[in-house]
């Protein structure tokens, strides 16, 4: 019933097309090459699909344009995922259909509109991402090791029975993901973060 009149709603408005509307995920992801659509709207709630599975296919199959998600309400963990997942926006259902098609229209423009509940969540997620301490391997740890002895490329090469070129690969892959520059940067960063695993 809500599909049903908000596409009603939608034909309504000169610069907007529905261009079709379905019952199910699968439904929607077999016509949707077909369907010439430059925006889905998607709601939560599929009965026994996920909104975000959805989303994730339609992207694998080559869907570029808008998701906006249409709903009632969704948790702080799932919102953080969609919005990973590539939705460029998450409405709720208690706004007017004036809201929703400004909305649609920001949404089109490459505007992301998010509603404010979510915000805490996607500020949390993208800190947890931040202070994430990025897992070292055994070459990792080993070229360390051998740094903080203050051996050269060259040695350290002999010791690992490789290349002093594959030592400085190593090294390049450290810095990364570090985020240094430099040797001594190193050396401080890997003493701070990973002495327990040294």
């Amino acid at each position: 019933m809500f599909r049903e009149g908000l596409a009603r709603t939608l034909e309504r408005e000169a610069d907007l097309k529905v261009v079709g509307q379905c019952s199910s995920a699968a439904e929607a992801l077999a016509i949707l090459s077909a369907s010439g659509a430059n925006m889905i709207l998607l709601d939560v709630d599929l009965g026994p699909e996920r909104a975000l599975d959805f989303v994730m296919e339609a992207k694998k199959k080559g869907f570029a344009g808008q998701i906006l998600v249409v709903t009632a309400g969704v948790s702080g963990q799932e919102a953080v995922q969609l919005i990973q997942a590539g939705v460029a926006g998450i409405l709720h259902k208690q706004h007017s259909t004036d809201v929703l098609g400004k909305t649609i229209r920001r949404v089109a423009a490459g505007e992301a509109c998010l509603e404010k509940d979510y915000l805490t969540s996607l500020f949390r997620s993208v800190d947890r991402t931040r202070t994430h301490t990025p897992k070292l391997t055994d070459r990792d740890k080993a070229v360390l090791r051998f740094i903080f002895q203050g051996l050269t490329n060259k040695d350290i090469g002999a010791h690992l029975r490789i290349s002093e070129g594959a030592v400085k690969a190593s090294l390049r892959l450290l810095f990364e993901k570090l985020s240094v520059r430099t040797r001594a940067q190193l050396v401080k960063v890997a003493l701070e973060q990973y002495r327990d695993q040294l």
